[in-house]
């Protein structure tokens, strides 16, 4: 370990950095740690390579799986926070019990605020859309035959067609 240079915040310097005919990079299991947890913490790509110290092409190139799964990581983070916090109460460490009950809170909050957005936006209904912005004439036929079904249009039989009406 004596041979090796360290830079500024104590990160080894590859060997041939910036020179031609350098080692190709070997991404380690530290630098995928790291990668995830960037992810977790919503940080973009590039801010990513930065902080590995590779370039945007080898970051992407190297750490493709976990590139794939951005929006998991911040999931799985919180999901081994429980974990640990679990650990820790059922091994009978107090702080472990206060952190788990911090943590079920916070779960409990955020399902209680995503339950309530939920409820104040109406369902969307999947809406048909043409395929270009001519309207021909069987768009026009399924528009009106769906205007018919839902009663929102006069039919020239009146109310013989209209569901439940069986009088003679």
């Amino acid at each position: 370990m004596s041979g090796d240079v360290f830079d500024l915040f104590g990160n080894p310097v590859r060997p041939g950095k910036g020179q031609k005919g350098r080692p190709p990079y070997e991404a380690t299991q530290k630098d995928r740690n790291k990668v995830k947890m960037l992810l977790a913490m919503g940080w973009n790509n590039q801010r990513i390579a930065n902080a590995v110290e590779i370039s945007l092409a080898t970051l992407k190139r190297y750490f493709r799986a976990e590139l794939v799964v951005r929006d998991q990581m911040r999931d799985r983070l919180e999901a081994r926070r429980l974990e640990l916090a679990m650990e820790m109460a059922n091994a009978g460490n107090t702080a472990g019990m206060r952190e788990l009950d911090r943590l079920i809170l916070k779960n409990d909050q955020k399902l209680a605020t995503d339950r309530l957005d939920r409820m104040g936006q109406p369902e969307e209904e999947e809406e048909e859309k043409p395929t270009s912005k001519y309207v021909g004439k069987g768009e026009l036929s399924r528009k009106k035959a769906n205007a018919l079904a839902k009663g929102e249009a006069p039919s020239e039989w009146g109310d013989l067609l209209k569901p439940g009406n069986y009088e003679n």
